[in-house]
């Protein structure tokens, strides 16, 4: 049974930072690329960063570039998300997803997705 289970999220300020979490279980983590999605309030889900099966090569939406970072490691069936100078907009559930093969930025593409961790960012 595949597990993808997000934590980390939180409340904090503007400016602030959180690192988020997804430890993954039941699949060959090695071999499937990983990415952060999230869905705010009455708006639809969007990708915000993916991550290829060795860490080589990660992309990110624009309005996440310079303040956000994916990373994994494949020791721990583990993939991250560091978030910094957080803005309001920010606010979203945030969800970690995988899927065999090369990245992707479609969530069609994915397979497999987490339960999701609220990430709330105060003006």
């Amino acid at each position: 049974q595949v597990q993808l289970v997000e934590s980390g999220g939180g409340l904090v300020q503007a400016g602030g930072s959180l690192r988020l979490s997804c430890a993954v279980s039941g699949l060959t983590f090695s071999t499937s690329s990983m990415g952060w999605f999230r869905q705010a309030p009455g708006k639809e889900r969007e990708f915000v960063a993916a991550i290829s099966r060795k860490g080589s090569s990660t992309y990110y939406t624009d309005s996440v570039k310079g303040r956000f970072t994916i990373s994994r490691d494949n020791a721990k069936n583990t993939v991250y998300l560091q978030m910094d100078s957080l803005k309001p907009e920010d606010t979203a559930v945030y969800y970690c997803g995988a899927k065999v093969g090369a990245t992707a930025q479609q969530q069609n593409y994915y397979n497999y997705w987490g339960q999701g961790t609220q990430v709330t960012v105060s003006s």
